[in-house]
């Protein structure tokens, strides 16, 4: 998921990619708990993707707020 993708989507789009990115990391938490987890390096993916999405939403909420 890249930073400027995500800059182009509005708002609304965000925090359902931010809902759909926040049940993915729980899937994969439980998975890990369960030693169903094959792939270790997905959940760091998904909490920096988590981590680009608030980012993004705090910039679009700062900058309304500006003008």
């Amino acid at each position: 998921m890249n930073a400027q993708d995500l800059r182009d989507k509005s708002p609304d789009q965000l925090r359902e990619d931010l809902a759909s990115l926040k049940k993915e990391a729980f899937n994969l938490r439980f998975q890990q708990a369960t030693g169903a987890l094959e792939n270790t390096a997905r959940m760091r993916i998904v909490r920096r993707d988590v981590a680009r999405v608030k980012t993004v939403l705090n910039q679009k909420a700062a900058e309304a707020a500006a003008n």
